[in-house]
C-alpha cells in the first residue's frame, strides 16, 4: 500500500467527526471515549505504523504525528489513547512475542487496542526502571503453554486506557536481577483478559480526563512465549522502539492542542467587539502581537517535530538527540500557547463554551508525563556535553 497524504485525510475523517463530537462529554464525564476509538478500529488507523504485509497501513513517523496532532485538536484524550496504542504496536513489531503470533495483525486490523504499563510508584517517571521484580513461577502453568514461566507482580500507577485495553505491554524487572548494578528489565504482551488483570482505582485528572490513566496490577504468570525482545532485553527496547515512538507522538499531541487553543483564540479574538469602541479585540495590538507569538510558537514546535520525524525515517548523527528535545519543546510550547489563549480570550476562556480550558488543562499533562520535560531536557544536556545520557 502507498499511504497517501489523501489516503490519510479520508481515514482521519470520520476519526475527527466521532473524537469531535464526543470531546466535551468525554471531558465533562471523565469517561473513555468509545465513539472515536471505535472510528479508530473501524478507520484502519491503529495498524497506521504497521506495514502493509500484515496489513497495517505502511505509513511511518510523518503520517504518525499528523495523525496524532490532527487527531488531538479536537480531543486530546482520544490522541493519548492513540499514541499509546502506535507506541505499543512498535514495540511488538520491534520484537514480537512467540506465544502470540497473531498479535501485530490483531493491532493492525482494529481488532486489538493496545497500551503501555510502565510506569510504576517506585520510579515514578522514570519508566525505563521499574521496581517490580518477576519471579520464578511456582506452578509453572500459565495456562497456556510455553517455558521459564515467571510471575509477574507488578502494580502501574498510570496505564492509559485501563480496563480497555484488550493488551497490555507490561515492563518488570528480570527474575534474579534485583539489587544488580544495571538491571535486566524484561516486557511482556499481556491480554487485557487474563486474571490477575486489574484495574486498582478510579482515573478524573486534571486533563485529558477521557484516557482512563488509572493504576493496575498484573499478578499472573507468563512465559517466554509472552515475552516481547530477548530476555533482559526491555531497557534497549524502551531506547530503540518505546522512546522515539511515544516521545515524537507525545510532542505531536502537544502541538495539536496547542494548534486549536489557537484556533479558538483567533476566532473569539476576531469576532468579539468592544461595542463602545466599534473594535474587534483583534484590532487591539496587544491581542495581535500574542496571537503573532502563539501563532509563531506553534510554527516551531510543528517544524521541530517534523524533523524529528523525518530523521527517524532516515535515521542519522542527529536523531536520538531529536528525540530527548522535541516531546520537551513542544510540552513547553502548549503550557505557553495555552495559558496565552487564556489571557487573550479573557472571560470567556473560563467557560466550556470556546473549549479552550479544555485545551489548556489537557497540555499540562505532556511536560509531567514520563519521561518528564524536565528529564529529557537533563539527557538532553548530557547529550550534547558528551556525558553518559543513562550514567
Amino acid at each position: 500500500m502507498n499511504l497517501t497524504h489523501e489516503h490519510l485525510t479520508d481515514a482521519l475523517a470520520p476519526v475527527l467527526d466521532a473524537a469531535r463530537a464526543a470531546a466535551p462529554d468525554v471531558d465533562a464525564d471523565s469517561r473513555f471515549p468509545h465513539e472515536a476509538v471505535t472510528a479508530l478500529r473501524e478507520s484502519g488507523l491503529l495498524g497506521l505504523t504497521l506495514p502493509a504485509d500484515i496489513g497495517g497501513m505502511g505509513g511511518g513517523p510523518v503520517e504518525a504525528a499528523r495523525a496524532l496532532a490532527e487527531v488531538a485538536s479536537v480531543c486530546g484524550s482520544t490522541a493519548m489513547v492513540y499514541l499509546m496504542h502506535l507506541s505499543a504496536a512498535m514495540t511488538t513489531a520491534a520484537a514480537a512475542p512467540p506465544g502470540h503470533p497473531k498479535l501485530l495483525e490483531e493491532l493492525a486490523d482494529g481488532t486489538t487496542l493496545g497500551t503501555l504499563a510502565f510506569s510504576e510508584p517506585g520510579s515514578r517517571s522514570h519508566f525505563w526502571a521499574p521496581t517490580s521484580q518477576a519471579r520464578p513461577a511456582s506452578s509453572g502453568d500459565p495456562g497456556k503453554g510455553g517455558t521459564n514461566a515467571v510471575t509477574l507482580d507488578a502494580k502501574k500507577s498510570f496505564v492509559t486506557s485501563a480496563g480497555h485495553a484488550d493488551v497490555y505491554v507490561v515492563s518488570t524487572l528480570a527474575t534474579g536481577d534485583a539489587g544488580a548494578a544495571s538491571p535486566a528489565v524484561d516486557l511482556y504482551a499481556v491480554p487485557g483478559g487474563r486474571d490477575g488483570v486489574t484495574v486498582a482505582g478510579a482515573w478524573r485528572g486534571l486533563g485529558l480526563r477521557g484516557n482512563a490513566s488509572a493504576p493496575m496490577t498484573f499478578q499472573l504468570d507468563v512465559t517466554d512465549d509472552d515475552r516481547i525482545g530477548a530476555p533482559g532485553g526491555g531497557f534497549q527496547l524502551m531506547l530503540d522502539a518505546v522512546m522515539p515512538w511515544f516521545n515524537l507522538g507525545n510532542a505531536a499531541v502537544s502541538a495539536g492542542l496547542s494548534q486549536a487553543a489557537v484556533g479558538a483564540a483567533v476566532t473569539h479574538a476576531s469576532g468579539s467587539t468592544l461595542e463602545h469602541t466599534g473594535q474587534s479585540l483583534a484590532q487591539l495590538p496587544t491581542i495581535r502581537a500574542q496571537l503573532a507569538k502563539m501563532s509563531l510558537d506553534v510554527a516551531a514546535a510543528r517544524s521541530y517535530i517534523d524533523l524529528t520525524a523525518r530523521s527517524l525515517a532516515a535515521p542519522g548523527d542527529e536523531t536520538m538527540l531529536h528525540v530527548l528535545g522535541v516531546k520537551a519543546f513542544a510540552n513547553d510550547t502548549a503550557l505557553r500557547v495555552t495559558d496565552a489563549a487564556m489571557r487573550v480570550c479573557g472571560g470567556a476562556a473560563f467557560s466550556n463554551r470556546l473549549q479552550l480550558e479544555r485545551f489548556f488543562r489537557d497540555a499540562r499533562a505532556g511536560h509531567v508525563m514520563a519521561p518528564t520535560a524536565d528529564v529529557l531536557y537533563d539527557f538532553y544536556g548530557k547529550a550534547i556535553t558528551g556525558q553518559p545520557v543513562f550514567g
